[in-house]
């Protein structure tokens, strides 16, 4: 066996076995704490998922370019697309901070830091694409050009984040689903602004 072969199966060997040695961690971990979503994941659980994800990335997934150009009509679009479609669990400012977002396990990153910023616009589009399995991020889109063009401008979007500015975090939020409860209030006060019948005696707005 030549040197470059012994060395490779020695790197292997390690790669397999370190891996091995944090899963048996985070099963012991799990074992002993319970299956609650309620902490936050252990080092050896982030670094066994860190590492099964690089793993399971294609290297040619991993190395494509973005071919949307990175103009304000492609931006607007796409923090339509991300209040609409995203930021339930991940904010309209990408920091997770939701809900959703905080109790999920893993917890929804905070998008601006490096931890997602550090990461290719071919492994963000594919994460997008296909999620990530045993977490709460789905797969999205259908694979259409369309459907890539609408995820390419998300990782573009991504990669601003930290740069988005007020107006604009207000006006995403302007486009963040409503709740059945949300709805049936805003049409209420929708009524009461235009003289409807939902005034009550004292002419108030209906109680929140």
């Amino acid at each position: 066996m030549s040197r470059y072969r012994k060395w490779v199966l020695v790197v292997t060997v390690t790669v397999v076995a370190a891996g091995g040695v944090l899963l048996v961690v985070a099963a012991l971990h799990l074992v002993s704490r319970g299956v609650s979503a309620r902490e936050e994941p252990t080092m050896a659980e982030c670094r066994a998922a860190g590492m099964m994800r690089r793993l399971a990335m294609p290297s040619a997934a991993r190395n494509l370019v973005n071919p949307v150009p990175a103009d304000e009509a492609t931006l607007a679009e796409a923090r339509a697309h991300f209040a609409d479609h995203c930021a339930l669990c991940h904010g309209n400012d990408g920091r997770g901070q939701t809900p959703i977002g905080r109790n999920l396990y893993p917890k929804a990153p905070d998008m601006t830091l490096a931890q997602t910023q550090h990461l290719t616009d071919g492994e963000l589009f594919y994460i997008i694409t296909n999620g990530i399995r045993l977490t709460g991020m789905p797969a999205w889109g259908s694979r259409t050009p369309q459907d890539d063009e609408a995820t390419w401008g998300l990782v573009l979007l991504i990669r601003r984040l930290g740069q988005l500015s007020p107006e604009q975090i207000q006006q995403m939020k302007g486009m963040n689903p409503m709740s059945r409860a949300q709805f049936e209030e805003e049409e209420q006060e929708r009524l009461w602004l235009e003289g409807g019948s939902n005034q009550n005696a004292s002419g108030d707005l209906p109680p929140r």
